[in-house]
Protein backbone atom coordinates (compact mmCIF):
# COMPACT_ATOMS: atom_id res chain seq x y z
CA UNK A 1 0.00 0.00 0.00
CA UNK A 2 1.44 3.34 -0.83
CA UNK A 3 -0.11 6.67 0.66
CA UNK A 4 -0.45 9.76 -0.81
CA UNK A 5 -2.02 13.20 0.33
CA UNK A 6 -4.47 15.35 -2.34
CA UNK A 7 -5.31 18.33 -1.85
CA UNK A 8 -8.40 20.44 -2.12
CA UNK A 9 -10.53 23.64 -1.87
CA UNK A 10 -13.00 23.45 1.02
CA UNK A 11 -15.49 26.00 -0.79
CA UNK A 12 -15.72 23.83 -3.31
CA UNK A 13 -15.23 20.68 -2.25
CA UNK A 14 -14.71 19.69 1.74
CA UNK A 15 -14.25 16.69 4.25
CA UNK A 16 -17.60 16.62 5.62
CA UNK A 17 -18.51 16.36 1.75
CA UNK A 18 -16.74 13.62 1.05
CA UNK A 19 -17.29 11.92 4.07
CA UNK A 20 -21.29 12.28 3.42
CA UNK A 21 -21.14 10.22 0.07
CA UNK A 22 -20.34 6.87 -0.43
CA UNK A 23 -17.42 7.56 -2.72
CA UNK A 24 -16.52 10.64 -5.08
CA UNK A 25 -14.58 10.74 -8.45
CA UNK A 26 -11.47 13.03 -7.70
CA UNK A 27 -11.92 14.62 -11.01
CA UNK A 28 -10.06 18.21 -12.42
CA UNK A 29 -6.45 17.31 -12.14
CA UNK A 30 -4.75 19.42 -14.46
CA UNK A 31 -0.96 18.93 -13.77
CA UNK A 32 1.28 16.01 -15.17
CA UNK A 33 3.11 14.90 -12.20
CA UNK A 34 -0.33 15.01 -10.11
CA UNK A 35 -1.88 12.92 -13.13
CA UNK A 36 1.27 10.45 -12.99
CA UNK A 37 0.19 10.33 -9.03
CA UNK A 38 -3.29 9.74 -9.99
CA UNK A 39 -2.20 6.65 -12.28
CA UNK A 40 0.22 5.35 -9.45
CA UNK A 41 -2.40 4.94 -7.37
CA UNK A 42 -4.10 1.24 -6.66
CA UNK A 43 -7.36 0.59 -4.99
CA UNK A 44 -6.82 0.20 -0.87
CA UNK A 45 -4.10 2.69 -1.14
CA UNK A 46 -4.51 6.46 1.82
CA UNK A 47 -4.60 10.07 1.17
CA UNK A 48 -4.34 12.46 3.79
CA UNK A 49 -7.43 14.63 2.48
CA UNK A 50 -5.84 18.60 2.77
CA UNK A 51 -8.12 21.24 3.09
CA UNK A 52 -6.34 23.95 0.77
CA UNK A 53 -6.58 27.84 0.62
CA UNK A 54 -9.27 28.01 3.64
CA UNK A 55 -7.51 26.50 6.66
CA UNK A 56 -4.76 25.12 4.89
CA UNK A 57 -4.39 21.48 7.28
CA UNK A 58 -4.91 17.75 6.87
CA UNK A 59 -8.29 16.83 8.36
CA UNK A 60 -9.17 13.33 7.31
CA UNK A 61 -7.84 10.00 5.52
CA UNK A 62 -9.61 8.84 2.08
CA UNK A 63 -8.99 5.52 0.06
CA UNK A 64 -8.52 4.97 -3.73
CA UNK A 65 -11.80 2.72 -4.31
CA UNK A 66 -11.35 2.73 -7.87
CA UNK A 67 -8.33 2.93 -9.99
CA UNK A 68 -7.48 5.64 -12.18
CA UNK A 69 -9.99 5.99 -15.16
CA UNK A 70 -10.76 9.08 -17.58
CA UNK A 71 -12.01 12.24 -16.13
CA UNK A 72 -15.24 12.57 -17.13
CA UNK A 73 -14.33 16.55 -16.64
CA UNK A 74 -11.71 16.91 -19.18
CA UNK A 75 -12.92 18.18 -22.33
CA UNK A 76 -9.69 17.47 -23.69
CA UNK A 77 -6.58 15.58 -23.06
CA UNK A 78 -5.84 11.97 -21.19
CA UNK A 79 -6.50 13.40 -17.86
CA UNK A 80 -7.58 10.86 -15.13
CA UNK A 81 -9.35 10.34 -12.15
CA UNK A 82 -9.57 7.97 -8.92
CA UNK A 83 -12.87 7.25 -6.57
CA UNK A 84 -12.20 7.95 -2.87
CA UNK A 85 -14.20 7.09 0.06
CA UNK A 86 -14.06 8.45 3.29
CA UNK A 87 -12.28 6.33 5.79
CA UNK A 88 -11.80 8.90 8.94
CA UNK A 89 -12.03 12.19 10.09
CA UNK A 90 -8.84 13.28 12.43
CA UNK A 91 -9.40 13.98 16.04
CA UNK A 92 -7.33 16.90 15.19
CA UNK A 93 -6.31 18.93 12.22
CA UNK A 94 -3.06 19.24 11.40
CA UNK A 95 -2.45 22.78 9.93
CA UNK A 96 0.35 23.64 7.34
CA UNK A 97 2.17 25.49 9.35
CA UNK A 98 2.91 22.75 12.00
CA UNK A 99 4.15 20.74 9.13
CA UNK A 100 6.71 23.17 7.67
CA UNK A 101 7.69 23.69 11.60
CA UNK A 102 8.35 19.94 12.10
CA UNK A 103 12.06 18.44 11.22
CA UNK A 104 10.42 15.17 11.40
CA UNK A 105 8.53 15.88 7.69
CA UNK A 106 11.61 17.19 6.28
CA UNK A 107 11.76 16.32 3.06
CA UNK A 108 7.60 15.44 2.65
CA UNK A 109 6.78 16.34 -0.98
CA UNK A 110 3.69 18.36 0.15
CA UNK A 111 6.40 21.22 1.34
CA UNK A 112 8.61 20.56 -1.30
CA UNK A 113 6.48 21.16 -4.12
CA UNK A 114 3.43 23.09 -2.58
CA UNK A 115 1.40 23.68 -5.68
CA UNK A 116 1.45 19.92 -6.20
CA UNK A 117 -2.26 18.72 -5.38
CA UNK A 118 -2.02 15.09 -5.61
CA UNK A 119 1.32 13.93 -3.84
CA UNK A 120 3.08 10.62 -2.35
CA UNK A 121 3.35 10.52 1.17
CA UNK A 122 6.83 8.48 2.70
CA UNK A 123 6.07 6.34 5.46
CA UNK A 124 7.57 8.07 8.25
CA UNK A 125 5.65 11.06 7.27
CA UNK A 126 2.37 9.57 7.39
CA UNK A 127 2.95 7.35 10.75
CA UNK A 128 4.53 10.76 12.02
CA UNK A 129 1.10 12.71 10.47
CA UNK A 130 -0.90 10.18 12.16
CA UNK A 131 -0.08 10.16 15.26
CA UNK A 132 -0.60 14.61 15.33
CA UNK A 133 -3.72 13.64 13.78
CA UNK A 134 -4.72 11.80 17.02
CA UNK A 135 -5.09 8.84 14.82
CA UNK A 136 -1.93 6.49 15.37
CA UNK A 137 -0.41 5.07 12.19
CA UNK A 138 -3.69 4.18 10.59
Amino acid sequence: MKHWLVKTEPDSFSWDMQASRDFEPWTGVRSHQAKHNLQAMTVGDLAFFYHSNVGKEIVGIVEVVRAAYPDPTAESGDWVCVDMRAVRPFKRAVTLAEMKADPALEGMAMLKYSRLSVAPVEPAHWKHICALGGRGAA
